[in-house]
């Protein structure tokens, strides 16, 4: 059956400092673009690939990769909270595949997701249970990262076994581009902090979660006077980046470090791990082409701002 693909930037600053209108127009009518052309294709199973922000995975097991067999979202930053519809003998049958692929996928069964899993379901499916979904966590914060190579070789294996089932499916990449919001590093916090980081994180109370959410606020108030307050945003790579995915050149990234990728473009760009991985599961299904690119650098979010669709062309 066909495959159509939406990777779409995230932020948790929506609504709460948000760019001029006529920024925020432009890209609420991109969103609204790409919805339709979702709608249209109608799928009948939804595979999201999206990072965590301490939220639902912590350092006490940090997996590189972990697909949810139930999963529910937090509801952080005033997104949407809620039961996603995954269908559990899928995500069964599709952790058995990954494995005999040689894919150490972790699973779980209590999975807790965050804005970057809710945001691309509310903004592009009208809600979180539109569709089945099949959430995939990509490690993208949390040192030791896996690399663009074994992302990639997920995403084909992902794809590999989708491409088997008789059913339309949608794969979702969420987050990047370029990007560095204060968030918190375990080898540079105090030890309530790292406590936090460890796993007592979860299930925050109300008066921290409002303290945190303050903290980004704050932090991207004084990105937009003074973009050396955090890590520049890089419009030259973002750019480069969408030329890699649009021309199906995703090898090209596999020689690009950790390391390398954070000093180029910022600490939290590893989120474009998961438009890698949508993209190599699109590409698992044929050649595919790409319509509607769209970016532009938003300080206020704290983002170089993406949006792409792509479908398959068998």
């Amino acid at each position: 059956m066909s495959a159509f693909l939406h990777c779409l930037s995230h932020t948790p600053l929506i609504g709460h400092l948000d760019p001029p209108q006529d920024v925020l127009d432009e890209v609420s009518g991109i969103v609204q673009a790409a919805r339709s052309r979702i709608a249209e294709f109608a799928p009948e199973l939804v595979v999201l690939f999206a990072p965590d922000h301490y939220n639902g995975f912590f350092y006490d097991v940090m997996p590189p990769f972990c697909l949810g067999m139930a999963a529910e979202a937090i509801g952080d930053f005033g997104s949407l909270a809620g039961t996603l519809p995954v269908p559990k003998p899928i995500a069964e049958a599709l952790a058995e595949s990954l494995l005999t692929s040689g894919i150490d996928i972790a699973v779980s069964y209590r999975m807790q997701v965050d804005h970057g899993f809710a945001q691309p379901l509310e903004f592009l499916l009208g809600g979180l249970d539109t569709y089945p979904v099949l959430p995939v966590f990509v490690n993208c914060v949390a040192p030791p990262l896996p690399t663009f190579e074994r992302v990639r070789k997920l995403g084909e294996a992902v794809g590999h076994f989708t491409q088997q089932l008789d059913k339309r499916v949608l794969f979702l990449g969420s987050g990047g581009l370029s990007h560095q919001p204060p968030v918190p590093e375990l080898a540079k916090v105090d030890a309530r902090m790292a406590d936090r980081l460890m796993g007592s994180g979860r299930n925050l109370p109300v008066d921290e979660r409002e303290a945190r959410t303050q903290r980004v606020i704050s932090a991207a108030e004084r990105f937009v006077e003074d973009q050396n307050s955090l890590h520049p945003l890089n419009p030259e790579w973002d750019q480069q980046f969408l030329d890699i995915v649009e021309q199906n050149n995703l090898a090209q990234l596999d020689g690009v470090t950790a390391a390398s990728l954070s000093a180029i473009a910022g600490k939290s760009t590893h989120e474009v791990k998961a438009w890698v991985a949508a993209f190599a599961a699109l590409s698992a299904h044929g050649p595919y082409s790409t319509t509607d690119r769209y970016y532009r650098p938003i300080p206020e979010w704290i983002a170089g701002f993406g949006s792409i669709s792509a479908r398959s062309q068998r």
